[in-house]
């Protein structure tokens, strides 16, 4: 376990609920930050003061914004495998154990101010407008800040909300939380403080005028939503957030106060399967493994004679490209594509290749045997999982080497094996070895090929889209399977490829 696993479920404990709730019958519909914010009107003043420099402002910040987004969905992924481990040992936590919990703390405290700031410095952006903040901020953008400031808080409280249903109820976790540690600066009572300021019944206004604004905005705005990808994003923040759906038809407070006997309901397995990203009590309300709600299964879920189709076409080494517009994960990366994974093949195969006995897949066979065969980098890291659950989606395109033979093959199944383990690149860099994102995934596996990058933010990126680039004609690549809003596509497969992939000047770029 390294201290990025162990930050998993210790910013759910420490993050700090932006919005107050209180008694069950209450409705929940007053915001924690007083009126006048100080932070907010600074903020206002010193990054947005210049109109002209608004929307540049905005990108900037929105750019800063998903960084820590990312940050706090990894740790999210990683809550409930780090908290059934804890929760499971039966003696007493292991000095690395807590070593790693302090350094965590630590750490997770700086990602928590990030966020708490995002929250605060659109705030007062709520107020009645006036003739500074009509000369400053368009309404569209006012919109996109108030939307920063709404899913930042959700972000946060759906982790504190996450952190009660796994954590508070084990006495002895609650007690580790809550203890003092003067090497690393960490107070006592730090989970008790946080969950009073949780439960407090003042200050509960802001939060209801907030989602008002924003519902009635978005719809407003509903075309630009649509279309750009900054307000699709948070959009998707804001209402996949467990928190914001539960604000329709219940009181927070009630599902904290009573836990819906939560512990008493989910399985152990249960509890595994969210981790995975399966279907269970948990994903009702935290889809995803990330707690984000799902709203809708994939076309091609759940279709046994797609993923028979599509087995029965692929071979070790192959490119997994996939599209899942419900998902949160979408909305962000540019272009068609969402996500990239590898094939490494079924026992049959790698044994063809001579692998079965090799050092990298024998850890592996069991699940290999069960079924698993797909590589992928998801937010709790890299994978092996089966097919089946990879389909949980509207469109895939699987892409092969044009020029492969055995020993290339066996090489592409031994460098996605490889990555294995690593943890989720949310800085998404190229040149990062120790951590991996889908489609790093892909430029780690396919290393003969000179992939096409982007800088963003001082760093080069990778998109799924700029892999599937290399499957136009002419590319090293080829597509042999592609699938469009759940339908098999048999003509013009490679003409349609080409058009998901947008404007011809856009595929220049990217090449």
């Amino acid at each position: 376990m390294n201290v990025w696993k162990s930050l998993a479920w210790l910013c759910l404990a420490l993050a700090p609920p932006i919005y107050a709730v209180g008694h069950p019958t209450e409705e929940w519909d007053e915001y924690i930050f007083p009126a006048g914010n100080p932070i907010c009107e600074s903020h206002l003043q010193q990054v947005h003061g210049a109109a002209p420099e608004g929307e540049q402002a905005l990108a900037r910040e929105f750019e800063e914004y998903g960084q820590l987004v990312e940050q706090a969905l990894v740790y999210r992924a990683n809550t409930i495998a780090e908290g059934m481990r804890l929760k499971a040992l039966s003696g007493p936590l292991s000095g690395a154990d807590l070593q790693l919990l302090n350094e965590g703390m630590v750490l997770h405290l700086q990602l928590r101010e990030q966020l708490l700031r995002m929250a605060e410095s659109h705030e007062c952006w709520l107020d009645p407008a006036t003739a500074s903040l009509e000369r400053l901020l368009t309404p569209r953008q006012r919109l996109e800040g108030i939307m920063l400031s709404l899913s930042a808080a959700l972000v946060l409280y759906d982790n504190y909300l996450l952190a009660i249903t796994l954590f508070e109820e084990d006495a002895r976790l609650r007690r580790v939380l809550n203890d003092s540690d003067s090497g690393y600066g960490i107070g006592r009572e730090i989970l008790t403080s946080i969950s009073l300021s949780y439960n407090s019944i003042q200050n509960r206004a802001r939060v209801r005028r907030a989602i008002t604004f924003y519902e009635a905005e978005v719809r407003r705005f509903a075309a630009e939503v649509k279309s750009e990808p900054r307000l699709r994003y948070l959009e998707g923040l804001i209402e996949q957030s467990a928190s914001y759906d539960m604000t329709k038809a219940f009181s927070p407070a009630y599902v904290v106060g009573r836990k819906l006997h939560f512990m008493e309901r989910v399985t152990r397995d249960q509890l595994a399967e969210v981790a995975t990203g399966g279907v269970s009590l948990f994903s009702m309300l935290f889809g995803n493994a990330v707690g984000l709600v799902e709203t809708r299964h994939g076309k091609l879920f759940h279709r046994d004679d797609v993923t028979a189709a599509i087995a029965g076409q692929l071979r070790a080494g192959d490119i997994l490209l996939e599209k899942t517009p419900f998902r949160l994960t979408d909305a962000l990366i540019p272009g068609h594509w969402g996500h990239a994974a590898v094939w490494i093949g079924n026992e049959a195969e790698l044994r063809a290749l001579g692998l079965w006995d090799h050092p990298l897949v024998l850890p592996h066979r069991a699940a290999i045997r069960a079924g698993a065969g797909v590589v992928e980098a998801l937010r709790s890291g890299v994978e092996l999982n089966p097919l089946e659950r990879f389909l949980n989606i509207d469109d895939i395109a699987v892409l092969r080497a044009r020029e492969s033979n055995v020993q290339g093959r066996a090489t592409l199944v031994l460098n996605a094996l490889r990555q294995i383990g690593k943890d989720y690149d949310f800085n998404f860099d190229v040149e990062t070895t120790d951590r991996i994102v889908c489609s790093e995934l892909i430029y780690a596996t396919y290393t003969d090929i000179t992939w096409p990058t982007t800088k963003t933010l001082g760093r080069s990126t990778i998109s799924p889209d700029q892999v599937a680039v290399k499957a136009l004609p002419g590319g090293p690549l080829e597509l042999v399977l592609l699938y469009h809003d759940g339908k098999a596509v048999v003509e013009q497969r490679e003409i349609i490829h080409e058009q998901l992939l947008g404007p011809r000047e856009t595929l220049a770029a990217a090449k």
